[in-house]
């Protein structure tokens, strides 16, 4: 049987070669290198040092604050988006498993019993012929595909590269919702800061609408200057009315991304997260990137996954062989099912030779080819898009360490100017107009201030996540090798 097979293959693979030539169909793209993109001076122009840790998979906690800790956590247990992404991760491994399936023989079991009757003027001759018989039939069948061309350990190597991006697409989920509720917490803190401040305006106002009274009844300001006063006090309450509505729209927010309804919104109190201590970088950023970032790591599972369907439109020019065996009994009667002579048995190869298919191989495989060049030139283009990320928030965090200098200055300088004014008017030199002039010169800063504190902890959730947000590549990898 080996040597009947070998000579098959070698008697039909030369010419078949011959007239199903693909030496013509090749890819273009080529896997781009994190090292030769240059962003080595850029990266050292924003950060002073190197060498921190990379972010860990509970990043959240360096916030200091238990209340978004907790929601983060239930957020992970409990989204619909979250179980999806699992969902996922368990079809492809199931398509996975029936790829690998074609790796072993296919057995399974025949019983048929039928009653038929033979024709008189056909190959049965009397007393069949014109006579009824009921027929047994009991087989065990096997058939294997030989593979000898890889195609079917390709297709299954394929389904492992998917299964491998849909693992990473999950971790990727996981931290899109992570930093979504951590982006919407943060919100929901600068919201509570500006209630504050306007607040301390509107109650600012209101002794100024006050005092204004007073100067018009003695006679020093007139009705102008009360109307403009007096409008000043709706306008406060509009906007506090407006930022009690974006307290409510977080806290809203905040339960759907956890997956709980509305109630669970009302139970959230007021946000205390700080700003991490640090924003340095890990070392060799571009390099270790590549697998410290989810993206990036599946659409390179992607790439490795599209040269597999390669090898198996390749596969598909040569012949297909497969061995097919049966052994079992038939029989005429059911009585002699059993006996030794109804004994049946067989085994023999069936060779498939793809001799002309108009151009269909040639298709597929310029289909795959091009299916490839996709895959590469999305890896490069994420690669690219991962490293302007890291660079962005570091710009963007370095311009805020700028704001936050100057800001201070302002703050201070406000605030002198907000004691200078108290004293003199405690001391009856102004009167109290430049009081409250000053002291809303301090409330506009102040509200810069949760402005920008707000950015500060925006930007540093975004590094995190441009870094991966505690991703890694090789842990993934041992997981996945014990599983």
């Amino acid at each position: 049987m080996r040597g009947l097979l070998i000579i098959l293959v070698t008697a039909v693979a030369p010419p078949l070669a011959g007239c199903t030539n693909m030496h013509d169909l090749l890819t273009t793209a080529q896997v781009s290198d994190a090292n030769t993109l240059g962003s080595t001076r850029t990266l050292a122009a924003h950060v002073p040092g190197s060498g921190a840790p990379w972010p860990a998979a509970d990043w959240w906690k360096q916030f200091g604050d238990l209340q978004l800790d907790a929601l983060v956590t239930e957020g992970l247990a409990q989204s619909p988006n979250l179980k999806i992404a699992q969902a996922r991760i368990v079809k492809a491994g199931a398509l996975a498993k029936l790829a690998r399936s074609a790796l072993a023989p296919d057995i399974n079991a025949d019983l048929g019993v039928s009653r038929q009757r033979f024709s008189e003027n056909y190959i049965y001759p009397p007393p069949f012929g014109g006579s009824w018989y009921t027929q047994g039939q009991l087989e065990l069948n096997l058939n294997y595909d030989l593979d000898f061309w890889g195609k079917n350990r390709a297709a299954y190597d394929s389904e492992l590269g998917k299964l491998k991006a849909a693992e990473v697409d999950a971790f990727a989920a996981r931290l899109l919702l992570s930093t979504n509720i951590a982006h919407t917490y943060i919100q929901l803190q600068r919201a509570h800061d500006q209630l504050d401040i306007a607040q301390a305006l509107l109650k600012q106002r209101e002794g100024l609408l006050d005092l204004t009274r007073q100067r018009v009844d003695a006679g020093i300001d007139s009705q102008i200057d009360l109307k403009q006063a007096e409008a000043m006090i709706p306008a406060s309450k509009q906007q506090i009315a407006q930022i009690e509505e974006t307290i409510a729209l977080a806290r809203n927010q905040l339960a759907a991304l956890i997956g709980r309804g509305p109630d669970r919104g009302l139970a959230i109190e007021r946000p205390h997260a700080q700003r991490p201590s640090s924003s340095a970088l890990p070392s060799n950023v571009p390099a270790e990137l590549i697998g410290r970032r989810p993206d990036v790591v599946a659409q390179r599972w992607r790439v490795e996954a599209a040269i597999k369907d390669i090898d198996v439109a390749k596969a598909q020019f040569y012949p297909n062989v497969n061995l097919a065996a049966f052994i079992g009994f038939q029989s005429l009667g059911l009585p002699d099912l059993l006996q030794y002579a109804s004994r049946t048995m067989g085994i023999g190869p069936a060779v498939t030779l793809p001799i002309y298919a108009g151009g269909q191989l040639r298709a597929n495989l310029a289909g795959k080819n091009a299916d490839y060049d996709i895959a590469v030139e999305q890896y490069n283009q994420t690669l690219v898009d991962a490293l302007h990320d890291v660079v962005d928030q570091l710009a963007s965090l370095h311009s805020a360490d700028t704001q936050r200098t100057e800001l201070d200055r302002g703050i201070a300088t406000a605030q002198q100017a907000y004691d200078l004014a108290q004293s003199r008017y405690q001391a009856g030199i102004d009167n109290y107009l430049q009081v409250l002039a000053a002291q809303g010169q301090l409330l506009a800063q102040e509200n810069l201030d949760a402005d920008l504190h707000a950015r500060e902890l925006d930007l540093s959730i975004d590094l995190i996540r441009a870094l991966g947000g505690g991703f890694d590549n090789t842990t993934l990898a041992a997981t996945s090798s014990q599983s």
